[in-house]
Order: C-alpha cells, then sequence, then structure tokens
C-alpha cells in the first residue's frame, strides 16, 4: 500500500489513513480478503504512532471495511454492492451540489450546466 500522510494537513493523520484505505478498497486496488499491514509496520513505515493506525483501523472496522482476527491481521471484508453503489452516489450528489453553487455564483445556467455534464459523460 502505497500513500501519503500529510503532518502539516488540518486533517488528522488517521481519517488520512482512513480515506487513503477506503480509496485503496473502492478503486479495488485492495481486494476483498487482502490481508492490510500490521499495525506495527504500517506505523513504522509512515512513521507515526502505533495507536494512530490502530484508531484508524478500529473504525475502518467498525464501518464495515475491514475485520481483524486475533493472531492473524486485518483484512479486507466483501461489501455489499448495493451499499458501495449507495455510498457512490451519496458522493456524486455531494459533488454535484458544490459544482451547481459554483455553476449559480457564476450565473451558469442550468441548460450550459447540463450541455457540460452531457459532454463529459460522454467522453
Amino acid at each position: 500500500m502505497n500513500f501519503i500522510i500529510s503532518n502539516s494537513s488540518e486533517v488528522p493523520i488517521y481519517e488520512q489513513i482512513k480515506k487513503e484505505i477506503k480509496k485503496s478498497i473502492q478503486t479495488n486496488e485492495l481486494k476483498e480478503n487482502s490481508m492490510l499491514p500490521s499495525i506495527r509496520s504500517l506505523a513504522k513505515d509512515l512513521r507515526i504512532s502505533i495507536l494512530t493506525v490502530k484508531k484508524a483501523y478500529d473504525e475502518l472496522e467498525q464501518e464495515g471495511y475491514l475485520k481483524t482476527v486475533q493472531g492473524k491481521g486485518s483484512f479486507v471484508i466483501p461489501r455489499n454492492q448495493e451499499l458501495v453503489k449507495e455510498e457512490q452516489i451519496r458522493i456524486i450528489e455531494e459533488r454535484l451540489g458544490e459544482s451547481i453553487q459554483i455553476a449559480k455564483r457564476m450565473e451558469i445556467g442550468k441548460e450550459e450546466l447540463m450541455d457540460l455534464l452531457n459532454y463529459l459523460y460522454e467522453s
């Protein structure tokens, strides 16, 4: 797993770890039943506290992304594809909402915005 953690970011490090792992799962870089690095090895690689990595893993487990097996490690659990789709739709809605707000501020009409969306969707 290769990702970059920023110490200067306002986002807590454990949240950055969670985000990167979720992204790796959603893009299928981390496949179902894949074993994640141990908490100790990831903490060592990132040069951060073991407790920080543990907090990220614990929250990912609570959110249904990981399963930790004592003495064996943490694994990506199979996801309900309907829930995955709903989560992705929620992200799209959020980003489209932001785009609409920008368009309104810039006085870009609905028709022009729809033309742009159709163009981007088709390309």
